[in-house]
């Protein structure tokens, strides 16, 4: 019987394989950036990962943080923040906020400087060999099913930029979109989305059918 404790994760240097094995060429022992060929695939790998993650997915969004100003007044905007905005902006108009400088900056006030604390929607980037370490443990790993989708991104970016066959090309691309595909479904299963929009932390039970044969 097999192991069903067994995993598999895939790495950065697993990834680099997959893609080089994509345009024809021998897998690596080791990332060695010196080395021309495994620097571009490694950026086209970081690329790959940087715009996924980009789109905001629900393992790597989280709504409604309370962030308070520093001494200063100031809202410092982590350094591996791709999306920091004021929650529910879409229907509260009273803040419109933007980044300058590395901080939370107010349009409406012209003014980096906040007197109170503020909710704050986030968008983060993870590292690709983050689960490798304890800081999977809070979640800061991306799953398998996207870490797919990223080495299919970068595989079909790599074909297209090493190599001129663009028969490879569409059959990479064709595979990429599978990989999508399955994002989407594991998206819809796990971020809870509903047609009605309703807000954090908030539920709409629908009508089901079997009610209309309640007597009470």
């Amino acid at each position: 019987m097999a192991n069903p404790n067994y995993s598999y994760i895939d790495t950065e240097l697993s990834a680099i394989n997959t893609i080089l094995g994509t345009i024809g060429q021998a897998p690596i022992q080791g990332i060695d950036l010196e080395n021309p060929e495994v620097n571009l695939i490694y950026n086209i790998l970081q690329d790959a990962s940087l715009d996924v993650q980009s789109e905001g997915w629900s393992f790597n969004r989280e709504e409604h943080i309370t962030v308070v100003p520093d001494t200063n007044g100031f809202i410092e905007i982590p350094a591996n923040a791709l999306h920091y905005d004021i929650s529910d902006g879409q229907s509260l108009r009273t803040k419109d906020v933007t980044i300058k400088n590395g901080r939370l900056y107010d349009k409406v006030e012209h003014t980096d400087v906040f007197t109170s604390s503020v909710e704050i929607d986030v968008v983060w980037q993870f590292g690709f060999d983050l689960d490798l370490t304890n800081k999977a443990e809070v979640g800061h790993s991306i799953p398998a099913v996207f870490k797919r989708y990223i080495i299919a991104k970068a595989s079909t970016r790599a074909a297209t930029q090493l190599i001129t066959n663009p028969d490879l090309a569409q059959v990479l691309a064709q595979q990429e979109a599978v990989a999508r595909s399955i994002c989407m479904e594991y998206e819809c299963n796990q971020g809870d989305h509903n047609y009605l929009g309703m807000g954090h932390n908030s539920s709409y039970k629908t009508y089901q059918p079997y009610q209309a044969l309640s007597r009470i």
